[in-house]
């Protein structure tokens, strides 16, 4: 019976005859696939759980109706039907007028409003009651969080109660306590302590102390006995709630019940890191693991060419080898996925704990393991091995049955002519982005370097062969003055180029994206560090501030007592850490931008004393209240220049367009955006200065808090960076890790399947020693070939990356290249000595 009559049952038993009676040749593949889907599984679990993340409404838990403000600030871009909404979360918090609590307390089924404020506070130097920073409130917050006096009464104007683990005397009558609140420094009488942690002021005093009078976190409501009387306690929260939306439609203001009552700024941050190495890294982790897989199942089917000729000789034809090919891929991939599971949600439990112990994630968020990334990743990897699988078989399937033997016998030499200009394209489209992202700056500059390296990337996978033969003729002159294994190695290469291609490319990704990710990351910290060893002219940094006076005090200015009127004290400025959302971008690629910034207090020339910000445009002098200094980067991305305004958000969200007076260039080391600290009054938690910097003068007094020198202020600084880092290295570990097994999977590949030609050069004469020295040389030259090429690709892409984010080149730690090299090769020289070891036996 000839094979064409065989029809479709004999063509998928032989795919299932050829994995159950030869399963080593389906190995390489299998090992392919399960690491595609478990790194895709991994990251659409984090992306999953990005999305669905939650937390309890801890503080509000008791509360039946909270009006709040939206915690988002929404940004419109394009028009028409290409209308889009940019959504960022406010740096700080946004809060409601606390005008509509009177508008809210006259409604019908309102029993009680109260109004919640929450503002640090800081006990006075010397105070052993209440030293050091605490979470203060008004007193009517007892009411939902549950909070109650274990001695005492409820505070009036004036009075406090202390939370617990404070000393507080016997009856009403407990002395006085000092604190450094946001409105300034107050004395208190002691009436009560409390059986939580907390500092609580009278309703109407809390929002004086907060520093934004005018303006309350939230709105609680209680239902009053006529709101529904008899409904269940759901329902009569659900019927308030649609009262206070009626009474409080056009002010912008939100009423939230439910899990919606959540105001807590650490969920936005969190969704924003998950959703960030899902879907960011995710994706270009999947591009890369669909690259490694597809060449590895088009390398499996290649090196079965010589099966796929003897079925084209005895009669099969194009489709029914297709037919096989596709059926194996239905065989092998879903296995391989099942099982890939497994590993991606291990990884995903360990990438989610390690950014819980980073605190990048609260505790209280739960990691989201659904089907939908699980059946997308098993999808991606059933898709992969179908379309490489057939895109492989295509030669052999189209090759005339009587020349089907020969030319399985011999590597074609003939560039592809569909792949080629597909190569060379991707090629051109690197260069061009390479080009564009050097002659641009800021944004513009890093969202085209994004593209290098994926186009290079594309372009080494389409170009293998090509790439290949021109590494042999570079690098093959070295290896012929090896000696006779050197020489053979090199006639090897050269003439089996498309299995050189494949065993190159799995290096070259390694080594690109992990050179990318963790040099980024060199850069930016050996170029902070710099910048503020050079700009820091302070001689003395005092952080953990105690002893304010009173910031409302006529001059307008906050001070440190007895810093500023030191003997030989010629500058002491207090600098406050804040966020400010800054609109950068232009047409549809607007967007806010969530970036740092510092504010002072005092003369601006003062601020010049203690740090050199490398001004380019204007002069610190000119920033008064109004207008800020602006970090050369930041500025290319918003599209200003020294006298032009700036759009940004406060950090409550309140809209503002200060005019630039300066623009400088050390940013990254000390903030983006230099403003006064009045600016920022009434828009922020806390004002409380972060340091202050001092100029001249001996050692401060230790009680204004940790005193320190530059060096030791920027050692500390480091450790803010430890998530960025601690991300990078780890997204480079995964990528680099998949990358290195794919490689060590189609080395030990392409050894096994050379099996004849490795026994043939015994027979011939060759000793076990000569040929492990040539397998040993390929190995060499693949390695190298691939190191050098990755190389070259991560450095296309981080020149112009770090020129926009840094202003200089790349900085590439030679100890640490040095190792990943290293590795690279003790990776080739393995996976390529030990498998030859086994096929050449002992002999």
């Amino acid at each position: 019976m000839s094979f064409r009559s065989s029809g479709p049952f004999r063509v998928n038993g032989l795919a299932r005859a050829a994995v159950r009676f030869r399963p080593a040749a389906f190995v390489g593949t299998f090992v392919a696939l399960l690491m595609t889907v478990a790194i895709v599984s991994a990251c659409g679990i984090l992306l999953e759980t990005g999305a669905r993340a939650s937390l309890p409404p801890t503080r509000y838990a008791d509360a039946p109706v909270v009006v709040a403000a939206d915690q988002q600030v929404h940004l419109k871009v394009g028009s028409g039907e290409e209308t889009d909404t940019d959504s960022q979360a406010v740096p700080d918090r946004a809060r409601v007028d606390a005008a509509l609590l009177g508008r809210l307390g006259r409604l019908p089924g309102v029993g009680r409003a109260v109004p919640d404020v929450v503002f640090p506070v800081r006990g006075a130097a010397g105070e052993q009651r209440a030293a050091g920073e605490q979470q203060a409130a008004g007193w009517g917050s007892t009411g939902f969080t549950g909070a109650a006096l274990t001695a005492g009464r409820a505070p009036e104007p004036g009075e406090v109660v202390l939370g617990a683990g404070a000393r507080v005397g016997a009856g009403a009558a407990g002395g006085s306590v000092t604190f450094d609140t946001p409105a300034g420094r107050r004395e208190f009488r002691v009436v009560g302590q409390a059986d939580r942690p907390g500092v609580w002021f009278a309703d109407a005093e809390a929002a004086v102390l907060s520093g934004h009078p005018g303006a309350v976190d939230a709105i609680v409501l209680f239902p009053g006995s006529g709101a529904g009387a008899g409904a269940g306690t759901a329902a009569r929260a659900g019927g308030l709630a649609g009262e206070a939306r009626d009474a409080l439609a056009g002010t912008g203001a939100r009423v939230l019940t439910g899990d919606d009552r959540v105001l807590d700024g650490r969920l936005a941050a969190a969704r924003e890191v998950l959703m960030g190495i899902g879907g960011s890294f995710g994706g270009v982790a999947a591009m890369v693991a669909v690259f490694t897989a597809a060449g590895t199942v088009a390398l499996g089917v290649g090196q079965r060419s010589r099966e796929f000729a003897l079925l084209r000789a005895v009669g099969a034809t194009p489709r029914q080898i297709r037919r096989t090919v596709a059926t194996e891929a239905l065989l092998v991939a879903p296995a391989a996925g099942l099982l890939g599971c497994l590993p991606g949600i291990a990884l995903a439990h360990w990438w989610f704990g390690r950014l819980q112990d980073k605190g990048a994630v609260p505790r209280e968020v739960e990691l989201a393991i659904g089907w939908i990334p699980l059946t997308v990743a098993v999808g991606v990897g059933l898709l992969t091995a179908l379309v490489a699988g057939r895109a492989a078989a295509r030669r052999p399937a189209r090759i005339r049955p009587g020349q089907a033997l020969a030319a399985a016998a011999v590597e074609r030499l003939r560039p592809g002519w569909v792949r080629t200009p597909l190569g060379l394209a991707a090629l051109a489209g690197g260069i061009a982005c390479s080009g564009l992202a050097a002659s641009t700056t800021g944004e513009d500059s890093a969202n085209a370097a994004l593209g290098v390296v994926m186009l290079f990337m594309l372009a080494v996978a389409l170009l293998g062969p090509l790439i290949a033969r021109l590494c042999v003729a570079l690098f093959g002159l070295p290896l012929r003055a090896a000696g006779p294994a050197g020489g053979l190695a090199a006639a090897n290469s050269r003439t089996n180029a498309r299995r050189l291609a494949s065993a190159i490319t799995p290096i070259v990704l390694a080594m690109a994206f992990s050179s990318t990710l963790l040099f980024l990351h060199t850069s930016e910290d050996r170029a902070t560090r710099e910048q503020q060893r050079v700009g820091l002219l302070a001689d003395h940094v005092i952080t953990g501030l105690t002893g304010l006076t009173d910031p409302t005090d006529p001059t307008g200015l906050t001070r440190v007592e007895g810093a500023a009127d030191a003997p030989g004290v010629t500058a002491a400025v207090p600098i406050t850490r804040a966020g400010l959302l800054v609109q950068v971008g232009s047409g549809m690629e607007r967007r806010h931008e969530l970036v740092p910034a510092q504010a002072f207090a005092g003369p601006p020339s003062a601020l010049g004393r203690v740090q050199d910000l490398d001004v380019r445009q204007g002069s610190l002098d000119d920033v008064r209240p109004g207008t800020v200094a602006v970090d050369r980067t930041l500025a290319d991305s918003a599209g200003v220049k020294r006298g032009d305004r700036l759009p940004i958000r406060l950090p409550d969200g309140t809209a503002a367009t200060p005019t630039v007076a300066a623009v400088y260039a050390r940013g990254l080391g000390f903030g983006r955006i230099t403003l006064p600290v009045e600016d920022l009054r009434g828009h922020a938690t806390s004002l409380f200065p972060t340091e202050l910097l001092v100029k001249g003068g001996p050692v401060p007094d230790p009680s204004l808090g940790r005193v320190t020198d530059a060096k030791g202020w920027s050692t500390a600084q480091s450790t803010e960076r430890e998530l960025n880092a601690w991300a990078n290295t780890t997204m480079a570990a995964v990528l680099g890790g998949f990358a290195a097994i794919a490689a060590a999977n189609t080395l030990v590949m392409t050894v096994l399947d050379r099996r004849r030609e490795l026994t043939m050069l015994r027979l011939v004469g060759s000793t076990r020693r000569q040929v492990l020295r040539m397998i040993r040389w390929e190995a060499l030259l693949v390695t190298v070939a691939g190191i050098t090429l990755g190389t070259a690709i991560a450095l296309a892409t981080l020149h112009p990356l770090t020129r926009a984010i840094t202003g200089t080149g790349p900085y590439v730690p030679p100890a640490l290249y040095g190792s990943m090299a290293a590795a690279v090769l003790a990776l080739g020289l393995t996976a390529t000595t030990v498998p030859a070891r086994r096929v050449l036996g002992r002999g």
